[in-house]
């Protein structure tokens, strides 16, 4: 399979996911505050070359591929290098500056259920949310133990993996899943034609 036949398998899946989000949102009515990077601000967050591969592959088509990969090797911090907080003082609150092509587990967190060790789904939210929007939380566990369909964590890697069983399996931290994703478009490309 090819870089593009890749990515567009990622962003396929993605599409699909927005879907079933947006439905659950609806229906559970949670929601990220608008301008909140806490999530983003946290330096323990891993993933999966795979699911960085559309962003690596627009880097690439943009031409920034290399300048990206330098800059990605020359950064000390461990907080995600995509996240642009608003200020120093205010760390927590900012923006992915390339939302469209944040991972999957971007896309997930907060939306997202997982499996309790009793086999009970809980959504995978931060205590923003878990917190300041309560009953609605606590309705929307009870509701996805019953009936209410959610993005399940586990399905969509499993998922992801179907499309490239190495780079959806590795599990790095997001800097460095982002630098893999970036050197697999450079060697895929580093002696084939681009060709749009």
């Amino acid at each position: 399979m090819s870089i593009q036949e890749k990515v567009a398998s990622v962003e396929t899946l993605y599409q699909n996911l927005e879907i079933e989000i947006t439905t659950f949102q609806k229906e559970t009515k949670l929601s990220c505050v608008a301008g909140c990077g806490k999530c983003c601000s946290t330096p323990e967050i891993d993933a999966s070359p795979l699911e960085f591969l559309p962003w690596a592959f627009h880097i690439f088509k943009t031409g920034k591929a290399e300048e990206t990969l330098q800059e990605l090797e020359q950064n000390t911090t461990s907080t995600c290098f995509l996240y642009r907080p608003k200020s120093l003082t205010e760390f927590t609150s900012g923006n992915c500056s390339t939302y469209q092509y944040r991972g999957l587990i971007c896309r997930l967190f907060g939306f997202g259920a997982t499996t309790d060790k009793y086999g009970k789904l809980r959504i995978a939210t931060c205590n923003i949310i878990k917190e300041g929007q309560k009953e609605n939380f606590e309705k929307a566990t009870t509701a996805i133990n019953s009936n209410l369909s959610a993005p399940i964590f586990t399905e969509y890697y499993m998922q992801l993996s179907q499309i490239d069983f190495k780079l959806g399996n590795i599990f790095l931290p997001v800097n460095k899943a982002m630098k893999m994703a970036i050197e697999e478009v450079l060697q895929y490309y580093a002696y084939r034609e681009f060709e749009i």
